[in-house]
């Protein structure tokens, strides 16, 4: 994946208000740390992180992968 992924949703109230998380260090400076979303509706910051790939297990019904 190249592009930088969006949440639709915000996890904690369901709105689709969301924008990037913007902070100002104590220069002044404005950034926005990458994964991390400001939810306007419900005023929360989270952020998000790909953990990675898992490997599909054996299937249900015991039958052969």
């Amino acid at each position: 994946m190249s592009e930088r992924a969006v949440p639709y949703q915000c996890p904690y109230c369901g709105d689709d208000d969301l924008r990037p998380h913007e902070v100002v260090d104590a220069d002044g400076e404005v950034s926005s740390p990458h994964g991390q979303w400001a939810c306007r509706s419900c005023l929360r910051a989270f952020s998000l992180k790909m953990l990675g790939q898992l490997r599909p297990g054996p299937p249900a019904d015991g039958g052969p992968a």
